[in-house]
């Protein structure tokens, strides 16, 4: 067949093939906070595919449909798979809780310990998966731990 009689795939259908976002393969612990904001999410998701399909044809935008749909996939199933935990502070490292660290060059961090999808650590907040959570969870102040390489202590728990 000549290249003449063959469309060449152009830049918005090669868009409109995104990949799915990743589920990860840890249990997906959530606060109330976080099953509140994955709700949100799987709203806002719904709203955006109503609205893709809404704008008639879906080759008149194949991207945001794309992109609709991968998002609706992605927050259905972290919906349906999240497990709300609520503790009670009983003096250790725990899900859900803070942390108080301080460092050998005598810094100190507090972190809240999250869910996978409301982890941001620039605002102190990390994912229970993580290797600083791993290396924490269950201690008590006083306790000592090496979190990338040093060692810290425990001077808070919340």
């Amino acid at each position: 067949m000549s290249v003449a009689f063959t469309r060449e795939e152009d830049l918005e259908a090669t868009a409109a093939d995104l990949p799915d976002r990743p589920i990860s393969a840890h249990p997906n612990l959530v606060t109330a906070s976080g099953l509140a904001a994955i709700e949100a999410a799987l709203a806002e998701a719904r709203a955006a595919y109503a609205g893709a399909q809404a704008q008639g044809s879906i080759e008149a935008d194949r991207t945001a449909m794309a992109r609709a749909t991968r998002d609706l996939r992605y927050w259905s199933a972290r919906r349906a798979n999240a497990q709300l935990v609520e503790t009670e502070a009983d003096g250790r490292v725990r899900f859900g809780g803070s942390v108080t660290i301080e460092r050998e060059d005598g810094r100190t961090q507090t972190w809240r310990i999250v869910g996978e999808d409301e982890a941001d650590p620039a605002n102190g907040s990390v994912s229970h998966v993580s290797p600083l959570t791993r290396a924490l969870i269950g201690k008590s102040v006083g306790d000592e731990a090496v979190v990338a390489g040093q060692s810290v202590e425990i001077v808070a728990v919340d």
